[in-house]
């Protein structure tokens, strides 16, 4: 395992949204994007990707295994971190010769995409039940020994101390996070959103509290701005990232967001994040020579109203109008705007992001 990167802090994107997820020539373009904005990874993992989740012991088909090649290539040679986020649906409910045999055969295939980062999430399934860390640890243990991936990284069932885990995915646990902490090995990362699955500000305080029943740093998975939820689907965010203390970087190991499913319009949102560590202060000219002139002036002018209002505030007479508008400019920023106003992004009832 590379020492370098092991002890690199990540700062990236996880595209880990449901509903419709990016196409690849915008998972492509982002290898140009993400040196720009001061980012150096990228995971891929959409909840619409079945290979990666309910039917995770199914190969990908052959052209879209050629085009996760291509972009683990792209993104190499840029230099950059990619990764792909694997989520054996509920694995560890039945994880027995069969399952075992299964898992080796597709961490073998995602080896050959030869991606320095590789996740295993088990985000938004059950949970309720006796040793679900000592299970989740075995699985990941054989992965660990099977991969070739330089940097593992796992989201825990119950990723934040939001109510709603429980409510959907039954009581956690007694001592999860701390068997958890202590069954990894050391040189695993693990996930986490905040107080909330979606949260509104993350304070050195509140990386401390997790830090503390894990016993190592977290990397953190930042829903922001990510827009896949029955109610933030409405809108969209293009207010660059903010209310995420300073000093983050002494408590964790990486920060990556989780866009929205408009991969170009998260562009705005996304600046902040480098500067937040130091890094790049990104330039407004950037992102307005990436969308093109005219669409980012309007969208600019109309931000306040997609941001507040949302889709059901601006009501369908205007949404129509203004999709029409962007419909006409040149670029895939404004027909993702003119998509959005037309309902085509349509909520995912699996989401738990709201």
């Amino acid at each position: 395992m590379s020492i370098t990167l092991q002890n690199s802090f990540l700062k990236g994107v996880i595209e880990g949204f449901y509903g419709r997820p990016w196409s690849f020539e915008t998972r492509l373009a982002y290898a140009a994007y993400l040196p720009q904005l001061g980012l150096d990874a990228y995971l891929y993992c959409p909840k619409a990707d079945s290979y990666l989740r309910k039917r995770w012991h199914q190969a990908w088909p052959a052209d879209e295994f050629q085009q996760l090649a291509a972009l683990s290539k792209a993104y190499s040679e840029r230099a950059l971190h990619f990764g792909v986020g694997l989520s054996p649906f509920a694995l560890y409910q039945n994880y027995g010769a069969k399952q075992r045999v299964l898992l080796r055969r597709k961490v073998e295939e995602i080896n050959a995409l030869e991606a320095p980062l590789l996740a295993i999430l088990f985000d938004d399934m059950p949970g309720d039940l006796d040793d679900l860390a000592g299970r989740q640890c075995e699985i990941i243990a054989d992965i660990q020994a099977w991969s070739t991936a330089r940097r593992v990284l796992v989201c825990p069932t119950y990723y934040s101390f939001d109510p709603v885990l429980e409510k959907y995915f039954g009581s956690m646990p007694g001592d999860y996070w701390s068997q958890l902490g202590a069954g990894l090995g050391d040189d695993v990362d693990i996930f986490w959103t905040g107080n909330e699955v979606c949260s509104n500000a993350v304070s050195v305080a509140d990386i401390q509290k997790i830090q503390g029943q894990l016993g190592r740093r977290v990397v953190l998975w930042d829903n922001y701005p990510v827009n896949d939820g029955a109610q933030r689907s409405n809108f969209l965010y293009g207010t660059k990232l903010a209310s995420r203390e300073a000093g983050l970087g002494k408590v964790l190991r990486g920060h990556f967001c989780n866009p929205m499913n408009q991969g170009l319009v998260s562009l705005l949102a996304l600046q902040g994040l480098a500067e937040l560590y130091g890094g790049v202060k990104v330039d407004e000219g950037l992102v307005r020579e990436l969308w093109g002139a005219q669409a980012y002036d309007q969208f600019m002018g109309d931000l306040d109203n997609f941001q507040q209002l949302g889709l059901s505030g601006l009501g369908h007479s205007r949404c129509d109008d203004l999709s029409q508008l962007y419909e006409k400019m040149s670029g895939p920023a404004a027909q993702e705007v003119a998509r959005w106003l037309r309902g085509e992004y349509t909520f995912d009832p699996a989401c738990l992001t709201d």
